[in-house]
């Protein structure tokens, strides 16, 4: 993994939507671009609102504008110090696929936050990794966080 050393871990537990949309400016916080993160967790384990709490604390999007990439493979946002790219990978198979992203072309950009649903399943992904965010069910909306970066 490409998260091998000079890690930091931090760990959160959310109890609401809202206050997994509130975590998003924690992480702002520790998310510093030119980066790729990868988002683990099941479906429905709240990545995609996660990236809208991140978004909105970036000032990249309104949380409302923010939705899964699941059939685009990616969206954009622009905010005054970051270019966000919101990619969901859950559809693809091959690193192929994989490849006609242009990763490294996003990572290119000095301001770029490139995060990445289901990216643990590519090795080129995870080559290219500088954190990942894995979300875990708790009870009712719950959420158990494990957020690991390079320092």
């Amino acid at each position: 993994m490409g998260l091998s050393k000079g890690l930091r871990e931090k760990r959160f537990k959310t109890r609401s939507v809202a206050g997994t949309l509130a975590l998003g400016e924690t992480l702002a916080e520790i998310l510093r671009p030119p980066m790729l993160v990868i988002l683990r967790g099941e479906v429905g384990a709240g990545k995609t609102t996660l990236v809208k709490g991140i978004a909105r604390a970036l000032g990249a999007a309104y949380e409302e504008d923010v939705t899964s990439p699941t059939f685009t493979l990616v969206h954009e946002y622009e905010g005054p110090k970051v270019h966000l790219f919101h990619l969901d990978l859950y559809r693809l198979e091959t690193e192929e696929q994989i490849a006609v992203l242009g990763l490294e072309e996003m990572l290119a950009e000095p301001n770029a936050l490139v995060l990445v649903e289901w990216g643990e399943r590519f090795e080129s992904v995870v080559a290219l990794a500088d954190g990942e965010i894995a979300m875990e069910h708790g009870e009712g909306d719950e959420r158990g966080l494990m957020v690991r970066w390079k320092v």
